[in-house]
């Protein structure tokens, strides 16, 4: 063995009934997960009881905007399309030094929180795909420590923009790797609808896999997700596609949502939601009541459709905070959702972890003898302590190599001269 974690707690362990186990780890692979191995290891992990993970996936994200707030200017309303015009301001003072600088400062960022995998968009609406270029480096700069999806994405409307379909096949011709598009942008229903087809036929063709921003809008009429459900379905993408956002659904009537429902499951297609962002953007023209902005996360998994979680967006023209955590996305996620019985705090944790994973495609993904041995050491007993406390990334591994360290959240009090100390959890 290269590396032992030992005395971890996995996140299906139930307490009593599943002790410890220690993780064996060979050639950037797990060999073995097995209670007290015999086995030795030059370099050894005592989790002590803590909670270990697969990494973190995070599969919405836009990396190309990422820690740009403030340039040219801050997003005065804080709407969406304000947002979408400043990132049109912006664009043609981007350079490739700038976007590499801060996507690579993300990535330290994300990889210091657990998070070893991310699907990001990249404009492809600027002829001279400066961003595809700059991205595509940082994909391979990161590489060792970090996997990273890109996803052509119009951001001005894949036929609303002059030329946004010849730049996004050169996109993927340069190594992008999946499909997107925005049809609820696009200047007529008509013409989202007819962006979806189009798209969708040339992922077929091309063997890509799908995801596009869709009905990111309080309009309950903006239904192109039901669209992209029967393409895939048409063209046999099962398992390929997935609507990002979906926050028209929130309003949607509640007949039409049980019959989109069921499509959705059939074509195989995956939804993400984006906690953060979702309820900051939207419903920002109601009074009272407010919409909360997300879609119908609960809903979906009860109807056997795999929902996942992503952060969208940190510092950046739409968002001026966040921290590339997964668990502040989760506990987000969760509040919003009302999903604060166990297993919906559960099915949270999934959201930013297996879920995503599935929805990205990773191959050997888990805690199992085969899989990568990509893990995370949380300073927490079980998922929903990591969600509640935004537990400290103790250890972070990446193909069986140490590449992050945090200390444990503890602080030593004194009350009327009396030392305590406190470890912020629940008393054992």
């Amino acid at each position: 063995m290269d590396l032992i974690i030992r005395r971890a707690v996995l996140p299906g362990h139930v307490p009593g009934r599943n002790e410890p186990v220690d993780i064996g780890i060979e050639a950037g692979r797990i060999r073995t997960v097995e209670p007290r191995l015999a086995a030795t290891a030059p370099e050894e992990i005592d989790a002590a009881g803590a909670l270990v993970t697969p990494p973190f996936v995070d599969p919405h994200f836009h990396m190309d905007a990422t820690l740009s707030y403030g340039l040219p200017r801050v997003n005065a309303s804080g709407t969406l399309l304000e947002g979408i015009a400043l990132w049109g301001e912006l664009k043609p003072q981007l350079t490739q030094e700038a976007l590499i600088e801060r996507a690579l400062q993300y990535c330290d960022w994300a990889v210091a929180r657990g998070l070893l995998a991310i699907r990001t968009h990249v404009d492809v609406c600027d002829p001279r795909l400066l961003a595809v270029e700059a991205l595509l480096e940082v994909k391979r700069r990161v590489a060792p420590y970090l996997d990273m999806q890109l996803v052509a994405f119009p951001q001005d409307g894949v036929l609303r923009s002059a030329g946004a379909f010849d730049n996004l096949k050169r996109a993927i011709s340069m190594g992008v790797d999946v499909v997107g598009g925005i049809p609820h942008f696009e200047r007529t229903m008509a013409d989202g609808a007819e962006s979806v087809r189009i798209l969708c036929e040339y992922a077929a063709e091309r063997g890509l896999r799908v995801d596009m921003h869709c009905d990111e809008s309080d309009d309950p009429m903006s239904r192109h997700i039901e669209t992209l459900a029967a393409q895939s379905h048409r063209l046999g993408l099962h398992g390929r596609v997935t609507g990002s956002h979906l926050t028209s659904m929130h309003s949607m009537d509640n007949y039409y949502v049980s019959k989109l429902l069921p499509l959705m499951r059939e074509a195989g297609v995956a939804a993400i939601a984006n906690p953060l962002i979702n309820i900051t953007l939207q419903g920002r023209s109601d009074t009272y009541p407010k919409r909360r902005g997300m879609t119908r996360v609960p809903e979906m998994l009860a109807a056997g459709i795999n929902v996942a979680f992503g952060h969208d967006c940190v510092m950046d023209p739409w968002y001026g905070l966040g921290s590339g955590d997964m668990l502040e996305v989760a506990h987000m996620g969760l509040h919003v959702a009302q999903m604060t019985s166990q297993d919906g705090i559960r099915a949270c944790f999934d959201a930013v972890t297996v879920n995503a994973a599935r929805i990205l495609g990773l191959e050997g993904y888990g805690i199992e003898p085969g899989c990568e041995a990509n893990l995370v050491v949380l300073d927490a007993r079980d998922t929903t302590e990591a969600i509640r406390l935004r537990a400290a990334r103790l250890a972070v591994i990446r193909r069986g190599k140490l590449v992050s360290r945090m200390p444990a959240a503890t602080a030593t009090l004194s009350l009327e001269g009396r030392p305590l100390s406190v470890d912020f959890k629940l008393h054992r």
